[in-house]
């Protein structure tokens, strides 16, 4: 590992790992927020299985970055004692729950990158990126069938939900585009053989998005406009309220354990 992270900008190799542990930090959170709210019970253990899966992965990836950092901060330091200008995750995952529909489409948007990606980077040069995208890929490769399922069987149910389902997808189609442009830190991880460069995953995400969304019965809104900053630590309102839930505990009481 040594060796690898001689060959790299360590600045850039821990922007990446933050990026990946923002991600699925924010909607992690969001996710857990339909915890005793959802709409059946079965619903309600399922979101928050996938809330704790993510979260899960949290920690391995902040966890590494504290380390490539080398200044002594921990994922737990990372994840509660930053400010929202130090996140990185894209925007689409901090967008609001909304309806079931809306936090669905979300999720199966998001989660046909996360598997796209997590396939990549199991031959990452680096061989801790590997092993923890190894372990969770068999996580979200459940997440992702499970909220295509679900995709399909609301956007081709009811007059009801499918309306409820084209209206979600319309709503969070322009945030998707984000998590396919590449900046410096993506170059550098792609030369390095670390992370691929996002535009090569457009192909298999337009595929899989494509094929389920068809077959939802659901149509993919007309624009190419892309809502963007997230990854640079430009954010919308949403993610202040997220972080002030979030972060409350650590900020309230410093250092406090159980």
């Amino acid at each position: 590992m040594a060796a690898i992270i001689a060959a790299v900008d360590r600045a850039a190799f821990f922007e990446f790992l933050t990026r990946m542990g923002d991600n699925t930090l924010i909607l992690g959170h969001r996710v857990s927020e339909w915890c005793g709210h959802a709409p059946v019970l079965e619903e309600d253990i399922a979101l928050a299985n996938t809330a704790l899966d993510l979260i899960g992965q949290t920690q391995l990836w902040l966890g590494l970055a504290g380390e490539i950092e080398g200044k002594g901060r921990n994922a737990d330091n990372l994840a509660f004692l930053r400010d929202a200008g130090g996140f990185r995750n894209v925007l689409l995952v901090e967008r609001p729950n909304g309806d079931f529909g809306q936090t669905l489409m979300r999720q199966f948007l998001f989660d046909a990158w996360h598997h796209g990606m997590l396939t990549a980077l199991t031959a990452s040069a680096d061989p801790r990126v590997a092993e923890i995208a190894a372990k969770a890929l068999k996580e979200v490769s459940y997440h992702l069938e499970r909220s295509s399922d679900l995709v399909i069987r609301l956007g081709d149910g009811t007059p009801e939900s499918h309306k409820r389902m084209q209206q979600a997808l319309d709503d969070i189609w322009t945030y998707t585009g984000e998590l396919f442009v590449a900046d410096e830190t993506d170059r550098a991880m792609a030369e390095a053989g670390i992370a691929p460069d996002p535009a090569r995953l457009r192909a298999k995400w337009e595929e899989i998005v494509t094929g389920v969304l068809t077959e939802a019965a659901l149509k993919i809104p007309a624009t190419g406009y892309v809502h963007k900053g997230g990854r640079r630590g430009v954010h919308t309102e949403h993610l202040g309220y997220i972080l002030a839930d979030m972060q409350f505990l650590q900020r309230a009481y410093p250092g406090a354990v159980w």
